[in-house]
């Protein structure tokens, strides 16, 4: 069930990195960071949550292997991904001596990931940094692909960086301790990959919808194996989101507008399920998608335990506020990434707010 998969980008050998991908790997990662990295120190950087169940072990089991090894913590939860967590974090990392030689493991979901990643991208004008994801979410979306950052109180990742890691572990096996809601989440952002890159993947996800189960590590190997090859592939022919890796925002301009306007009550791939609908609506009402396709990703949704449906009362100000300051706006007017068919899709697509207004309404 060992799958490993390689990013190569642009720029030479010190620009590719590995993924790792196996059922138990969590307790290899000290053997595995020696072997790469012997004389650096490593900061492992986790939330109050994760920290409980695998940060303090790791840390330790780090140190016991001979490495120089420091846990960070920092809370859990959406709101530590803010300039005062962001601040204090790069505050301890520097009392604690980091050096440009140093490495930070961010051990956690997307929120850490994103998190450690941007405080690795900035202190000292940049350090390396692993990616150990914990979530269904980050293995699948956030760990891969360099994008770090922050929120801000107008919008989600208005502040950030492009940073690559220099390793990515995925153990499927750490998904056991995740909520059953939090396993979803990431289930939206695998759905997300197919319906905009892969025909076969979304058919192979239709078939086996009732196998999404923490404890069939077999099947969840090989699922986010099938994700993270194709977002890698992605990745390494357009890494700063130039055209091709648009794709990848399948859901994402209304589902993040949604998760803003309801001030992060909705999780992640919540709002990013709702999303695809809207998005995928919006396809078949101008002609776009064939409504047999938009019919395919909404039962596929629902199979899995997602929300279709946009919350009540939704304030739909804020939302087109938040679409105002989308990052995918080229000149103040937001650009979508529409469905053509499942597993095909447009990217840089105008749709006007009478159309946005009557989609939401």
């Amino acid at each position: 069930m060992k799958r490993n998969l390689l990013v190569r980008l642009p720029g030479g050998n010190d620009r590719t990195y590995p993924i790792l991908i196996e059922p138990g790997i969590l307790a290899r990662v000290p053997k595995i960071l020696s072997e790469r990295w012997n004389d650096r120190s490593l900061f492992v950087v986790s939330d109050s949550n994760v920290s409980r169940l695998y940060g303090d072990s790791l840390t330790r089991a780090l140190n016991r292997a001979g490495r120089d090894a420091l846990l960070v913590e920092v809370p859990a939860g959406e709101a530590s991904k803010s300039i005062d967590v962001y601040f204090a974090l790069v505050t301890a990392l520097l009392e604690k001596k980091i050096r440009r030689g140093s490495m930070v493991v961010a051990l956690g979901g997307g929120v850490v990931g994103d998190l450690a990643g941007f405080a690795a991208a900035s202190v000292l004008r940049g350090v390396g940094f692993v990616q150990i994801p914990t979530s269904l979410l980050a293995q699948v979306d956030s760990s891969v692909g360099g994008k770090v950052g922050i929120d801000h109180a107008l919008g989600k990742n208005l502040i950030g960086a492009f940073h690559q890691p220099s390793l990515v572990i995925i153990d499927p096996m750490v998904l056991k301790t995740l909520p059953a809601a939090e396993f979803r989440n990431g289930i939206a952002e695998i759905i997300k990959i197919a319906a905009a890159l892969d025909p076969k993947f979304f058919a192979f996800l239709e078939r086996r919808a009732g196998e999404f189960d923490p404890a069939n590590k077999s099947f969840m190997a090989s699922v986010i194996a099938m994700a993270v090859g194709l977002k890698s592939a992605v990745v390494a022919k357009d890494e700063k989101e130039a055209g091709l890796r648009k794709s990848l925002n399948l859901g994402h301009t209304l589902g993040h507008a949604i998760e803003a306007a309801t001030k992060y009550r909705l999780r992640h791939g919540e709002a990013v399920a709702i999303g695809m609908v809207l998005e995928s609506r919006i396809a078949a009402m101008t002609g776009l998608l064939s409504m047999r396709d938009y019919i395919r990703l909404e039962r596929l949704l629902h199979a899995v335990g997602l929300p279709t449906r946009q919350p009540d009362r939704l304030n739909m100000k804020a939302v087109l506020s938040s679409l105002a300051l989308d990052k995918k706006s080229g000149t103040g007017e937001p650009l979508f990434v529409l469905p053509k068919a499942m597993g095909h899709s447009v990217i840089n697509v105008p749709v006007p707010a009478p159309l946005i207004r009557a989609v939401l309404s």
